[in-house]
């Protein structure tokens, strides 16, 4: 069968590569892809009409990769037309497209997460805040490209949160409410699942490192690195996040008459041996995906078409490859704010067998590859140990360069942290 990725991040570049590797897998394409994918289609992941048309010329099972086509039910719109489609509706990715709403989901079905209130009014918003009686996270209800959780250490930066949001509408309509959360502090990882409906199959174990500087400071983006499995969540942990959190969304989502097929994202903050909810993703992490994708020894595709098909319950748990892996993100500098563009990259076609480099915001002009984005590659490397896989990922880094070339220094220290 043919593949249509869809979506030009980290992400993107890595689900296809596995997908590619498959026996069952003919072209995989992708829309639009970047300087590092292949098979490109020159269609935008929003333009859904023109997808529809591809995919149904190409016959292709259509994967969906980022949250914005999904919550605004590019799934539905394919499975009206009778294509294959991987991902939820955009009734179920509401689980991110509205932290309102799942905060609410929570509350109401009894799944762990922080206490909160909702507020679309800054003067009642800014009132909370300075009563409350613990420190405050500020979140944008909508989509912000993982820039919309401000996570305050004092009364007055959730003020000043809340009028950025509410006030200076720097998120525009993704921050017509605002969320004010309090903040548990604690051991952060990322637990994904693979679910048809009913049944919900845990991937690789992860932990992302959001914030832009070395040892969590700065601003949160879409992600600066992360490595594969975490101890933050050993196997008594694992098994209390599948049932409670991760089990009990797809069932309760199903009593509420939605049926949730695809990755099902559980961002979770471990506080005194318990896990909390801090988000639900709809989708598959980025840059999680890249090393989870480097250690999966299962057929991708075969849990993809289960997951359509309802039937995951048939198939084996998936095997995963003991290895560590770590993804560390090389940005350009300035980003998640202003950053330039068009640099070119160097020294991007020196093979490794313990490394990967998965594009993200690059573009391919006359043969060579040029920045086009915040977050422009994921150099993911693997090893027996998380110390050699950081220094396989790291080894890759060095030999990489553009004129504002960024990166952390620290991804998957936490882990040696923990050892």
């Amino acid at each position: 069968m043919d593949i249509l990725v869809v979506g030009s991040g980290g992400r993107e570049h890595a689900l296809g590569w596995k997908l590619s590797q498959s026996t069952k897998v003919g072209t995989v394409y992708h829309a639009p892809g970047n300087g590092g994918t292949k098979n490109n289609v020159p269609i935008e992941a929003h333009e859904i009409e023109k997808l529809i048309q591809f995919a149904s010329e190409k016959k292709c099972l259509t994967v969906v990769g980022p949250e914005v086509p999904l919550a605004a039910g590019i799934v539905d719109e394919f499975v009206k037309r009778g294509l294959e489609i991987f991902g939820p509706t955009r009734d179920a990715a509401q689980l991110e497209s509205s932290k309102v709403w799942a905060k609410n989901f929570m509350k109401r079905n009894g799944i762990p997460t922080a206490r909160f209130e909702i507020f679309d009014d800054a003067k009642k918003a800014i009132e909370y805040a300075r009563s409350a009686a613990w420190p405050l996270v500020v979140k944008a209800d909508g989509l912000a490209a993982g820039k919309g959780v401000i996570v305050c250490n004092s009364s007055q930066e959730a003020i000043s949160a809340i009028n950025k949001i509410l006030v200076e509408k720097s998120f525009g309509s993704a921050g017509l409410k605002v969320i004010l959360e309090e903040r548990i502090d604690g051991a952060e990882a990322s637990y994904i699942a693979i679910s048809d409906g009913t049944v919900a199959y845990p991937m690789a174990t992860s932990q992302d490192h959001k914030r832009i500087g070395d040892g969590d400071a700065g601003p949160n983006t879409g992600g600066m690195g992360a490595y594969s499995p975490t101890g933050v969540i050993d196997d008594k942990l694992a098994e209390e996040i599948q049932k409670d959190i991760i089990e009990k969304t797809i069932s309760s989502m199903k009593k509420e008459g939605i049926v949730f097929k695809g990755f099902l994202y559980a961002g979770i903050m471990v506080k005194d041996g318990r896990p909390y909810v801090l988000e639900f993703n709809a989708r598959m992490g980025d840059p999680e995906c890249q090393p989870i994708m480097m250690r999966m020894e299962s057929d991708l595709v075969d849990y993809i078409k289960a997951s359509i098909g309802g039937t995951l319950a048939s198939l084996p748990k998936i095997s995963w490859k003991k290895q560590s892996a770590v993804c560390v993100v090389l940005a350009s500098r300035g980003y998640p704010d202003s950053f330039p563009k068009d640099e070119e990259i160097c020294g991007l076609d020196m093979d490794s067998p313990n490394s990967y480099v998965f594009h993200a915001g690059t573009r391919l002009v006359d043969g060579r590859v040029l920045t086009s984005g915040g977050r422009v590659l994921g150099v993911t490397g693997t090893g027996d140990t998380l110390q050699d896989a950081i220094s396989n990922a790291y080894g890759r880094v060095e030999k990489i360069s553009w004129p504002s070339k960024y990166c952390r220094n620290d991804i998957g220290r936490k882990g040696l942290d923990l050892d």
